[in-house]
């Protein structure tokens, strides 16, 4: 769901609740709120978290399952290094 998505993606980040909290200018409560299906982000908020994570709303929301990265703004060298990368570490599994 949702409240696990985001604590997901905020621990992959390296991310503490006060940290995410910071960023997405919200109390730390808010994001615990949120880790804890107590509240739902508003929709702006969940367009503010997509970004952030560089993830879609649908994979936020669980509707899509790829964790597509928005690599927009790389060379293409760079995209072409990290492409390698994400081969490398799946010939490794």
């Amino acid at each position: 769901m949702l409240n696990e998505r985001i604590r997901e993606l905020r621990r992959a980040f390296g991310l503490s609740q006060a940290e995410l909290a910071g960023a997405m200018n919200v109390s730390k409560q808010c994001v615990s709120n949120w880790e804890n299906d107590n509240v739902q982000p508003s929709i702006d908020m969940l367009v503010k978290l997509a970004d952030y994570f560089r993830v879609t709303t649908d994979y936020l929301l669980c509707r899509d399952e790829k964790d597509a990265l928005d690599l927009s703004g790389l060379s293409d060298r760079e995209r072409a290094h990290l492409k390698l990368l994400v081969l490398d570490l799946l010939n490794k599994s």
